[in-house]
């Protein structure tokens, strides 16, 4: 007979079938594991909250990922760049307003025009808030030395999530062409964390064709990864993608979102110190969704901040929320939303990764400004 929840949870490291055990868990079980997970966030992290001013500067990808809404081949959507001021303009509203961090989110380009781009607009968002604004970079594959490039500019964080650590799913879920190759993404993933950049990647969760075994084996992986942030979110099926032909394999969205939070409870104990965002995609299936992450585990949010004209065509699955409120109401909504969740947003601080720095104790000689 196998162990009890409560038997698992008192152990020091999950094996696989632990993990699965916690994912399958229901009722008072549930209750447990939520428990403990809180428990653990209170202990190392404190009930706090930082903010990701987000700005969704371009929907424009070279990407054709079966599962995204702003992939390449989809023709029924606007397509959309920011100019370099009406993102610096975002930027100035996130600093005047003391979010401790901006996140520039696209589609994935490579090239030397974009290599040049963003390094000169990390330069000018340093500028404008004289070193204070954190920034985190979530714009896909690159090259290492273009990695490194944005890194000396003054990014320090980077998010890139892999979607599915199973390479026979990722391969289900993306074309099957060099452009979308799932060791690659390692790859790039280990570029970031060897450059020095707290590193970050994620995985979607209900997808069809995926089971308990994968997502156990997401968690494990990010542990011996040893990434500092985590991004994990429901899977929410869009109209104009191929994966939308496979929608009744999906289980229900409620269920999307409930094993989504024990996903986030169980890395916040098999992780204790790193960052946690809670998804967007969250609130999208129920209202106070992000609310309930943090409460069990999450300590990100991202406001947008993409001015609002842009907003309904970043949309990588449907019913995606807040499209309509401005920068203002976002942040308004969101201070409320951390109240009900019995938690403190925390201004003026980049809010990095507690476990990146005990990481990084280890790999010394970053040269970069470390705000607590």
């Amino acid at each position: 007979m196998g162990l009890t929840i409560k038997e698992i949870l008192e152990k020091e490291i999950f094996a696989r079938e632990d993990i699965i055990s916690l994912l399958q868990s229901e009722g008072e079980d549930r209750t447990l594991l939520f428990k403990k997970s809180a428990e653990i966030k209170e202990k190392y992290i404190g009930n706090k909250v930082w903010f990701r001013g987000l700005i969704e500067f371009s929907n424009i990808c070279s990407k054709d990922c079966l599962y995204c809404g702003i992939r390449k081949g989809n023709i029924n959507l606007t397509r959309y760049n920011l100019s370099d001021e009406e993102i610096l303009v975002a930027a100035k509203f996130a600093y005047d307003n003391r979010y401790g961090s901006i996140a520039l989110q696209s589609g994935e380009l490579e090239s030397s025009f974009v290599t040049g781009r963003i390094k000169n607009l990390l330069h000018k968002i340093k500028e404008l808030s004289d070193g204070e604004l954190g920034v985190t970079l979530s714009v896909g594959e690159q090259e290492p030395d273009v990695y490194r490039k944005w890194y000396d500019a003054g990014a320090h964080r980077y998010l890139l999530r892999v979607e599915s650590t199973n390479q026979t799913l990722y391969n289900k879920i993306h074309p099957n062409d060099s452009k979308h190759d799932f060791n690659h993404r390692l790859n790039c993933l280990k570029s970031l964390q060897d450059i020095g950049y707290q590193t970050g990647t994620g995985v979607m969760i209900g997808l069809p064709f995926q089971t308990m075994d994968d997502l156990a084996g997401d968690l494990l992986f990010m542990k011996k990864f040893d990434i500092d942030m985590c991004g994990m979110g429901p899977y929410i099926e869009h109209a104009d993608t191929p994966l939308i032909k496979h929608s009744e394999k999906l289980m229900p969205l409620k269920d999307r979102f409930d094993l989504t939070l024990k996903m986030i409870a169980i890395i916040r104990i098999m992780m204790r110190d790193i960052n946690i965002v809670a998804a967007t995609a969250l609130q999208a299936i129920d209202p106070i969704g992000r609310e309930k992450a943090v409460k069990i585990g999450a300590n990100i949010l991202m406001p947008n901040i993409t001015p609002g004209k842009y907003r309904d065509s970043y949309k990588l699955y449907d019913n995606k929320p807040c499209t309509d409120d401005s920068a203002e109401d976002c942040q308004s909504c969101l201070e409320a939303r951390v109240s009900l969740a019995d938690a403190e947003v925390i201004y003026g601080e980049w809010g990095d990764s507690k476990h990146y720095h005990l990481r990084r104790r280890q790999a010394p000689g970053d040269g970069h400004q470390i705000m607590n």
